[in-house]
């Protein structure tokens, strides 16, 4: 499938779905409509302007999709990296330099988002029964196949934000720090206006993708190896994992990439500093999840999405490459939200999603009324 016809097909299921959504609104007045469904709305329709947008470029042929400006993985430069491994009690401490290719996004004013090269592969989502800490929500585990793809080398940060949605709605301010204090329909929105921007997709990682990509071929509980420590990793060291000692508790975000040490794929901050939202509505399990890695849209719960990885503000156990975090799209606490934040994905062309029910996409007290 092409990007013009992978277009069109988002596009004529956002429309039905907006249809299905507008029909819900049409009874209930202009004060009476309830916050959620004005939220589903407004997401809903935002969606299809943008691809309404897309799918005019490309057909007439501005040189917009994807594949036009997505760069040539053969041609892409490397860069250099270290990567570590710790054990259980941080007593061995190995150090391995690597590298992996990337590119480099001009958002303007001297303002750059790299992306990552992402390698394609199979790895088991989810934990096994043994892992210290696991949850039931971490299985059955499941074999998954990804794609390439690529992935931002660290969280958005707070320029790169400025650059792309012209305002900074973090609480701890810093050149070089993580957007936080935004929700998943505020990461969605930024997605959207970047891809405007520069032509490509942009979009949340699925659950897949971000475990794949945070894992990076390893089956611990952490891409480090059975534990992680505050030397390496942002979070609240009062209550560490295994066997590893108590330690700092920063008590608020870090530049990203200042522990200067990624995965074996070249990403970093995978690990606590601020939870990352993933596109994802909840799902209690992964039964059920699709193999080939793509946004699990069919059968879930959309009054929650997905967000993984930990932040400064939680336990060693929380930030596990398999712990999952379930929110509600537009929550907004004070204290918990300064810890929420995002990276981005991109892929070489438009990926169809697997095939899903529209009421899927609608909000939770319809699922409460059918069930």
């Amino acid at each position: 499938m092409d990007d013009c016809a992978a277009v069109e097909q988002m596009l004529t299921t956002a429309k039905k779905v907006l249809t299905v959504l507008e029909q819900q609104a049409a009874g209930y007045t202009s004060l009476t409509i309830p916050a959620y469904l004005k939220v589903q709305l407004e997401e809903k329709r935002q969606e299809v302007t943008s691809l309404e947008a897309r799918l005019a470029q490309l057909q007439a042929g501005k040189s917009t999709a994807a594949t036009d400006k997505f760069p040539s993985v053969s041609t892409l430069p490397t860069f250099h990296f270290q990567s570590v491994t710790v054990d259980g009690r941080r007593r061995e401490i190995t150090y391995r330099q690597l590298q992996a290719q990337f590119y480099r996004e001009d958002l303007g004013q001297g303002i750059i988002l790299e992306m990552v090269s992402i390698p394609g592969g199979k790895f088991t989502i989810g934990s096994p029964e043994s892992e210290q800490g696991r949850e039931s929500r971490e299985g059955p585990q499941r074999e998954i196949t990804i794609k390439p793809f690529f992935m931002g080398k660290f969280p958005i940060t707070q320029p790169q934000w400025q650059a792309v949605m012209g305002s900074n709605p973090s609480d701890f301010k810093g050149a070089n720090l993580p957007v936080e204090n935004v929700t998943w329909h505020d990461a969605v929105a930024f997605c959207q206006q970047l891809s405007k921007k520069t032509g490509k997709i942009y979009r949340l990682p699925s659950e897949a993708e971000w475990e794949y990509a945070c894992r990076a071929r390893t089956t611990t509980p952490f891409h480090f190896g059975e534990t992680i420590t505050p030397e390496f990793v942002n979070y609240n060291g009062n209550y560490p994992y295994g066997n590893a000692p108590k330690w700092k508790y920063r008590k608020q975000t870090t530049p990203v990439g200042s522990f200067q040490v990624a995965n074996s794929f070249g990403l970093y901050d995978m690990h606590g500093n601020v939870w990352e939202w993933c596109a994802d509505p909840w799902h209690e399990t992964y039964r059920g999840i699709p193999a080939d890695g793509s946004v699990w849209e069919f059968g879930g719960d959309n009054s929650y999405r997905m967000l993984r990885g930990g932040s400064w503000y939680d336990f060693a156990r929380d930030c596990r490459c398999a712990f999952r975090f379930r929110l509600a799209p537009g929550f907004r606490n004070r204290v918990r939200v300064r810890s929420f934040g995002f990276r981005v994905v991109c892929a070489s062309s438009v990926r169809t999603r697997q095939p899903f029910s529209l009421l899927s996409l609608l909000p939770f007290p319809l699922f409460s009324i059918m069930d």
